[in-house]
């Protein structure tokens, strides 16, 4: 089964707590604080791998989580980081946000990499929060947690050029004649269920890659038939080539197997109906084909039009070099760049409802803070004082009572008079 559109959970790893610690050691006097840091969680990294074809792996597990950090410990050492999660997945993967739709990434060089979720960071120790007032504190933050959400996985495959035209139109035939590739062939629609990529090659040194596209047929942009399933490949390719079937059995004349193809391209993506095109006039050692190859050249005289026979090899080492000749010239393939994201704020507070919720870089910080430990919220309450936190909930609409959200955390506002 070709997978080629999944939802996955991606958890990194929590931060790991700081420690509370004091030197205890002889001829030390007033050792002091000794709490190392936690370690920094794992992310979680998408690779991009050219030997992957699908996203079948992803199908059968859905929910990834890297290793938390390590905790801080005395003497003031540090926890260890946390170990990375690489996600292997095809090159052509375009990586969104499946809450915002937000592009995160396009991955079509093997070995890119795009982290989709950052590890959070280690909690300081208290060695950290020592200060000449306050030379002995017994606090320290926990590790801040892992950014966690749900990633959609979309495989658009890269391809040179791309074999489109109706069920049974000879692609996978054709296919299989220029390249290794090996096709399921049959004389009944819809024997391609997947998309299929070979490796043609024109001469010493020089080659592209030509995928066969599952059949188009009428109404395909809306569901219909299987072509729909795979009409995204089609935005990777830099050349169509248009494969008709000109025999006298054909199921569709094939003017208007011409025209009922490009109109759902057109349907699905403007764009493609722009896309350079070429049309293989197949099956020409059939009965009729001779007399339909005149009619279509009388009609298309706009198009580039190659009269071959896949099953004989007539013809196709013509279609081959007009196409390597062709791809010299098209700029590279379309990729799809990450969506600018909107500028991170320090501190905000947004209403939902009854509830003041505080967001921003400085509430991540917050969500670190051991609010259990009274000498930690006295710490913590000063630090929202310095930034204005008090103000800028009673700008939102807080009164004495409301109810305040940082993170997982609620609290009751109690302003000072």
């Amino acid at each position: 089964m070709f997978y080629d559109h999944l939802k996955i959970y991606v958890k990194a790893g929590d931060g790991g707590n700081g420690c509370v610690a004091f030197r205890r050691e002889k001829y030390v006097p007033f050792g002091g604080p000794a709490g190392g840091d936690g370690g920094r969680g794992g992310h979680v990294i998408l690779k991009a791998d050219a030997r992957l074809r699908t996203l079948i792996d992803f199908h059968f597990k859905k929910h990834f989580k890297a290793e938390r950090g390590g905790h801080g410990q005395g003497n003031c050492r540090t926890g260890r980081d946390g170990e990375d999660l690489i996600l292997r997945v095809p090159v052509g993967t375009v990586v969104r946000d499946a809450a915002t739709g937000e592009i995160i990434a396009d991955l079509v060089k093997d070995g890119q990499e795009v982290i989709v979720a950052r590890g959070g960071r280690g909690g300081r120790g208290n060695a950290r929060f020592a200060t000449p007032t306050n030379q002995a504190p017994r606090f320290a933050e926990k590790g801040e947690p892992g950014e966690e959400r749900w990633i959609e996985l979309e495989l658009k495959l890269l391809a040179d050029a791309g074999l489109v035209g109706l069920p049974n139109a000879g692609k996978s035939t054709l296919l299989s004649r220029v390249s290794a590739a090996r096709p399921k062939i049959a004389d009944y629609p819809f024997t391609t269920l997947e998309p299929c990529l070979g490796v043609v090659r024109v001469e010493e040194g020089e080659s592209f890659v030509l995928a066969d596209l599952p059949g188009l047929i009428e109404g395909a942009h809306v569901g219909a038939g299987l072509g729909h399933r795979f009409l995204r490949h089609v935005e990777r390719t830099r050349l169509l080539v248009h494969v008709l079937d000109m025999s006298e059995m054909a199921a569709m004349d094939p003017l208007k197997a011409f025209e009922v193809v490009n109109r759902e391209l057109m349907l699905y993506d403007p764009e493609l109906a722009e896309r350079p095109q070429i049309i293989a006039a197949n099956k020409m050692d059939l009965p009729g084909s001779e007399e339909n190859l005149k009619r279509l050249k009388e009609s298309l005289k706009d198009y580039e039009i190659f009269p071959i026979s896949a099953a004989t090899g007539q013809g196709i080492e013509a279609l081959i070099r007009r196409i390597a000749a062709l791809l010299k010239e098209l700029p590279p393939p379309k990729t799809f760049a990450p969506e600018h994201r909107k500028e991170r704020v320090e501190l905000e507070v947004r209403r939902e409802g009854e509830v003041f919720v505080v967001e921003g870089e400085l509430s991540r910080r917050l969500l670190m803070i051991d609010w259990e430990n009274p000498e930690a919220r006295r710490a913590a309450e000063e630090l929202l004082r310095r930034l204005g936190l008090e103000r800028k909930l009673r700008e939102a609409g807080a009164r004495p009572g409301a109810v305040i959200r940082i993170g997982r955390q609620e609290f009751t506002f109690q302003p000072e008079e």
